[in-house]
């Protein structure tokens, strides 16, 4: 097998050290030196956007929050998910990234930054979803490892109580909140609901090249009327 080899090295604002690595075809970045994301698991980052989104009309003005750069794959298959007429923020905390993007990493995604609906934001995703109350039809978060396995500490308070009331107050009605995970968390799927969610589980195939990986997104809904809330998911696994 083939060693990796860093092509670059950074740091994230809140001093977290970032390396981009490749080996053969395969781009990899790390943070603190855990694997963060590979360029083969394409497949669950695509999903989290095209199972967000799915609600989204392709004729609405629609207003997506994507919280996370990563390698692009998100941000791409939003704006395959939604129309002409939707505006596609995605918000990136370390500014290394977005170079990254623009550079060794651009064409992995089809250089998704370049489309005209795309607004960059370099910032805590927390602040984004915090700034505009009852705003996003979505709101796509692959910004850890899961709820349980932060890339930044700082991203705590993102899935503890308060974080989750402010995405649901950021959300229109029928919005939805999609956060991407290495694995299941049953304790982050009580706290959804305790925050007036109506909540699915999917279970993905990590990959689009057979890797055998299995990744897990939260789809938790806003209630159109939140007087008639179900008290279970309202579809998936």
């Amino acid at each position: 097998m083939l060693p990796w080899k860093k092509i670059a090295d950074a740091a994230a604002p809140d001093g977290v050290p970032l390396t981009l690595q490749k080996r053969g075809d395969e781009f990899l970045i790390r943070a603190a030196g855990r694997d963060l994301m590979s360029s083969l698991d394409d497949g669950s980052s695509r999903a989290l956007a095209s199972l967000g989104c799915r609600h989204i009309s392709p004729s609405a003005p629609a207003r997506v929050l994507v919280g996370g750069l990563g390698m692009g794959f998100t941000l791409a298959e939003v704006l395959r998910s939604v129309g002409p007429r939707a505006t596609v923020e995605v918000a990136e905390l370390a500014p290394a990234v977005v170079e990254w993007n623009r550079a060794q990493l651009g064409d992995l995604a089809g250089k998704p930054l370049d489309d005209p609906r795309t607004e960059l934001s370099i910032c805590d995703v927390a602040e984004a979803i915090s700034r505009r109350p009852g705003w996003w039809d979505a709101i796509l978060l692959d910004v850890d490892n899961g709820p349980c396995a932060l890339a930044h500490q700082t991203n705590q308070s993102l899935y503890g109580g308060s974080g989750l009331a402010r995405a649901y107050r950021a959300l229109r009605r029928g919005g939805m909140f999609a956060v991407w995970s290495f694995g299941d968390d049953r304790a982050f799927t009580k706290r959804l609901e305790q925050r007036g969610f109506d909540v699915a589980v999917e279970r993905v195939e990590g990959s689009r090249k057979g890797r055998g990986r299995r990744h897990v997104i939260w789809l938790a809904r806003k209630p159109s009327d939140p007087r008639r809330r179900r008290s279970k998911g309202f579809g998936g696994g």
